[in-house]
């Protein structure tokens, strides 16, 4: 059988987390466009999904994220530009900065976490929560990085 249908009868794992992914943020991210956040794309949830609402170090948001902090640092940069994030002196370290989310962050990310729920909950209903909620778990698990 050829790779590319093995791909598409039997896909490894990588093929349907990708799939998983891209349809999940395809929805996300249509869903915000049509309440006023347009201008997001997925590329930027690296940050706004790891963002505390008082404010989080960018190496925090990097490590939280799995990303380069230069990524982070590029991905900030295009946020501050957009009017979602602000970069404030940390209380506790004034060397450090605080990556915090204005108000309209903080819509996107009320927002946000509303349709991931209902996305869940779509597909809780569709599996079954039990097995919606062992598919969380088991990909939860195998997603973790070797070294935890």
């Amino acid at each position: 059988m050829p790779r590319s249908e093995r791909q598409e009868n039997l896909p490894d794992l990588g093929v349907l987390a990708a799939r998983l992914l891209f349809a999940f943020q395809g929805e996300l991210f249509d869903a915000l466009a049509e309440q006023g956040h347009s201008e997001l794309r997925p590329r930027h949830g690296a940050v706004l999904a790891h963002l505390d609402p008082e404010g989080t170090r960018a190496t925090d948001i990097a490590r939280r994220s799995r990303r380069h902090k230069q990524v982070i640092g590029k991905l900030i940069d295009e946020l501050e530009a957009l009017g979602y994030v602000e970069r404030r002196p940390d209380p506790d370290d004034r060397r450090a900065k605080l990556i915090v989310p204005t108000r309209r962050a903080l819509d996107q990310m009320e927002r946000g976490a509303a349709l991931v729920a209902e996305i869940e909950r779509r597909h809780a209903e569709a599996v079954g929560p039990e097995a919606f909620a062992e598919f969380k778990r088991v990909f939860h698990e195998i997603s973790r990085p070797p070294q935890e």
